[in-house]
């Protein structure tokens, strides 16, 4: 998907909404844990369910890769099944020597058929490079995170300015904002205005709203652009809103109000 039709996506549904489907076989409602395919019956659920709220799927691939041969089975079943007007994204923290991560982009990009895939920049630009060179998909690579250990390298100087700056001033010289995205927390709010001088127009993937306790208002105050430039990713809070046989139902009104509440902020774009 190119950056106009995200853009499109965001302004026809008034949402910038990413739901993450982290699926858990330890927390999908009893009821589903003996069906013979309960996870690719609970992610159809969700999606059916929150698909015209949402612009955008995340898959952490590690919910799947636990579940060994299956699992991939499933995830690709779940991104063949999701609209393919939604923005899908492989939360799979890849980045390797080239000719692997050329591996990498060919799993996701072209036998699974990812949008994007988080990639971590930690061995430089000739590890990120093989997810930049395909058309129409997207690097979307960590800058500030949202966990406590971003204090342990990301917010530790490096020369005259902290290391996610470095990062993020470094990497958006080898992609375009239309082939490249940063991961950026939303526990860490206060820093999206300074982020936002630094890479004023690429798309951001903002986790930690919801569960982790990070503020949509914050986020939108302080990191959306002219096109939005958000895709804020809530994962446990919608897809585990219920335990019962109401989930998707229960799914759905919290997507809901995500979706209301992002329309306000859009609202400020003249949208």
């Amino acid at each position: 998907m190119n950056r106009n039709a995200l853009v499109e996506q965001i302004r026809q549904k008034q949402s910038f909404l990413c739901v993450g489907l982290d699926t858990d076989t330890g927390k999908i409602p009893e009821y589903l844990r003996h069906e013979p395919d309960a996870v690719f019956a609970f992610n159809k659920a969700i999606i059916d369910a929150t698909q015209d709220l949402c612009v955008s799927y995340k898959i952490n691939s590690a919910f799947y890769e636990a579940m060994g041969a299956e699992g991939w089975t499933v995830m690709q079943r779940t991104v063949a099944y999701i609209p393919k007007n939604c923005f899908i994204i492989a939360d799979a923290k890849r980045g390797d020597i080239g000719n692997t991560s050329d591996q990498y982009a060919k799993a996701f990009f072209e036998r699974l058929a990812f949008d994007g895939i988080t990639v971590a920049p930690y061995m430089g630009e000739d590890s990120v490079r093989p997810f930049l060179n395909y058309p129409g998909k997207w690097a979307i690579v960590l800058g500030l995170t949202s966990n406590k250990g971003a204090a342990d390298f990301e917010l530790q100087p490096a020369g005259n300015e902290m290391l996610y700056e470095k990062v993020l001033r470094t990497v958006s010289g080898w992609g375009t904002p239309g082939n490249l995205m940063f991961v950026t927390g939303a526990t860490q709010a206060g820093q999206l205005a300074n982020i936002r001088k630094i890479v004023p127009d690429h798309f951001l993937l903002v986790p930690g709203v919801g569960f982790q306790g990070g503020s949509l208002r914050e986020v939108s105050h302080y990191g959306m652009n002219a096109d939005c430039g958000l895709l804020v990713n809530v994962s446990r809070a919608i897809i585990y809103a219920s335990e019962k046989e109401d989930f998707a139902a229960e799914a759905r009104a919290i997507a809901l109000q995500y979706q209301q509440e992002m329309k306000t902020y859009l609202s400020h774009l003249g949208w």
